[in-house]
């Protein structure tokens, strides 16, 4: 016995416009619709597996349908609860009432609203403590502390939230303890008093609300403070000692200086101008060491691809053969020679990320058929000669 009753096959006769289909043929059709039905469900249920769900879904059953060469079932897509109808002269017997819409009463409807482009701006909250007066800012009335004589007012009026801006405090330790640590830094930066300061900066994590006053103390004596981070750039000597690792230092404050440029540049718009002129004018020096070259290269590396492209790449072919003559002449000079070729790495590098950062540009190329090439009397012929 099918599981569809013959009832339900009578009704859907009725609403396709089949009114005199008898109750035989309706129970008749009844165990083959129930067998569509199965076939069109496993079907889905295999479309819910490979989709790596465990709900199945409308666009599951669109997918059955489509396989099976069956036009999908339009218009059940929409999020919204179905709304079922009990079918008149039928107690258990739901159909979901599905409204027609006439194209000419969608046509001439009015159109929605277009919706307002995204747009962000920037406005002042407070300069140096005072907001300013602009339409973007609450009225100071709305945000000041109501004086005590409109308290008393207020307690029948219905009750109003306001919040007043809140202050950052610091403690008095705190206070005291950054007025000293900016007094050293100006004053004696080279005392044993302000390293072990710096090393209780590095590892005192309760400082922590002190981070945007250094920030600001930082930004402010960023001119005092680039001279000795460029030195460590492109300095003759770092260390006391030949065995000091001055490549790494090197390396570490090229990449600092970068950061100082891209975090402090809008503030000093010729910072990065005079940095790159004082780098350049130190790798184009001959006359200086292949370390001070090499701290040059790295420093503009660090810049980013466009700077290796406009100051680099043009004098490449003039410092590869003022190095090439270098190797030359120093061939027993073991110490120059790793110097040179150090240099000669950090120009290797430079200009390899330049040209790929320029390579991301273009679309990825295919690669070329396997049997492009051939070998022929012990030499190699590629398609373009063989097509000349």
């Amino acid at each position: 016995m099918s599981i569809v009753p013959k009832e339900t096959v009578e009704v859907i006769s009725q609403s396709i416009g089949i009114s005199n289909l008898s109750s035989d043929a309706a129970l008749a059709l009844a165990p083959d619709v129930e067998y569509r039905m199965r076939e069109i469900m496993q079907e889905a249920i295999k479309c819910m597996h490979h989709s790596k769900r465990t709900t199945l879904t409308t666009d599951d059953v669109d997918s059955a349908l489509s396989m099976r060469n069956v036009e999908p079932i339009y218009g059940l897509a929409s999020g919204d609860p179905l709304r079922f109808k009990r079918a008149l002269g039928h107690k258990d017997l739901f159909y979901i009432d599905d409204k027609d819409v006439d194209f000419k009463d969608v046509i001439e409807a009015p159109l929605p609203k277009a919706p307002l482009d995204t747009s962000v701006f920037c406005h002042w909250l407070a300069i140096e403590g005072v907001q300013p007066a602009i339409p973007e800012n609450a009225p100071v009335e709305v945000i000041a502390a109501p004086p005590e004589t409109k308290k008393a007012e207020q307690k029948n009026d219905l009750p109003i939230d306001i919040r007043l801006p809140v202050k950052h405090v610091l403690s008095r330790e705190l206070q005291l303890y950054f007025n000293k640590i900016t007094e050293l830094a100006v004053s004696m930066p080279d005392t044993v008093l302000f390293k072990e300061a710096l090393m209780s900066l590095a590892t005192d994590s309760g400082l922590h609300p002190l981070v945007p006053y250094f920030t600001c103390f930082i930004e402010d004596e960023l001119h005092q403070l680039m001279p000795p981070v460029v030195t460590c750039v492109v300095a003759k000597r770092l260390g006391n000692r030949i065995a000091d690792n001055h490549w790494e230092l090197r390396d570490f404050t090229a990449n600092l200086v970068a950061t100082i440029c891209k975090r402090f540049g809008h503030n000093y718009s010729s910072l990065q101008k005079r940095l790159t002129k004082t780098l350049l004018k130190s790798f184009l020096d001959q006359k200086r060491t292949l370390t001070q070259h090499y701290g040059a290269i790295q420093g503009l590396s660090a810049l980013g691809p466009d700077v290796v492209r406009s100051l680099l790449l043009p004098n490449l072919e003039i410092y590869l053969g003022f190095l090439e003559e270098m190797l030359l002449e120093n061939q027993k000079k073991e110490m120059t020679r790793h110097e040179a070729w150090r240099v000669y790495g950090a120009l290797l590098r430079a200009a390899g990320r330049s040209v790929y950062d320029l390579l991301k540009l273009f679309p990825i190329l295919p690669s070329p058929p396997a049997n492009s090439i051939w070998r022929t009397n012990l030499k190699v012929i590629g398609i373009s000669e063989i097509n000349a």
